[in-house]
């Protein structure tokens, strides 16, 4: 992104809540001041809907094995924690929940290089489990429906998503031959399809 003339910022999303973490990303949007393309993986696609909405900065959005929920769902509405394996989290006091390292490999890298996994594995941020309730309504400003149409441009393609076939949790609205971490195991297509929806906005 950068070699290709990009401010690029990987924001840090702090997962403590949808609101706290949409925040964060409009900061972000804030501080690089110019025409935007927000980028969002797994949990990270509901972030963007909700920060791109009523955005003039915002051209598009890049959906990358991530959720796209509508007014009124939560991630809830797609993950049932009670089906999930019972050892896949660890919940602390805080009620923060980290993916058990013994299971994360399986559950979410199943492609990825093993050592990698296990470095991800160790590095991983916890997310508070309150999270997995909280909905769109409840920001009192968007849906998917009302981010997309909120966007300014005239360009049809202001949608893109990358969405894998081996990927367990999401809803698949697209294909790809990856797992959910397609941005790691396929690095040079995820790249390529963010560069397609900067096309003709100004650096």
């Amino acid at each position: 992104m950068q070699k290709a003339g990009h401010r690029v910022i990987a924001v840090q999303l702090p997962e403590h809540s949808l609101a706290d973490d949409v925040t964060t990303v409009k900061r972000a949007i804030q501080l690089i001041g110019r025409p935007t393309v927000l980028v969002g993986h797994s949990y990270g696609g509901e972030v963007i809907t909700n920060a791109a909405y009523n955005n003039p900065n915002v051209k598009g959005l890049v959906y990358v094995a991530a959720f796209a929920p509508n007014e009124g769902q939560s991630l809830g509405s797609f993950v049932d924690v009670k089906k999930l394996p019972k050892d896949l989290l660890i919940t602390d006091s805080g009620g923060f929940a980290y993916i058990n390292p013994t299971a994360f490999a399986r559950a979410f890298a199943q492609d990825v290089n093993s050592t990698e996994a296990d470095i991800m594995a160790v590095v991983q941020k916890p997310f508070n489990t309150s999270i997995l309730g909280e909905n769109l309504a409840l920001l009192h400003e968007s849906n998917f429906q009302r981010g997309i149409k909120s966007l300014r441009t005239t360009e049809p393609s202001l949608l893109f998503s990358n969405v894998c076939s081996q990927n367990r949790l999401m809803l698949l609205l697209s294909h790809s031959p990856s797992g959910h971490l397609s941005l790691v195991t396929h690095p040079d297509q995820i790249a390529q399809l963010i560069l397609n929806a900067t096309k003709g906005i100004r650096k």
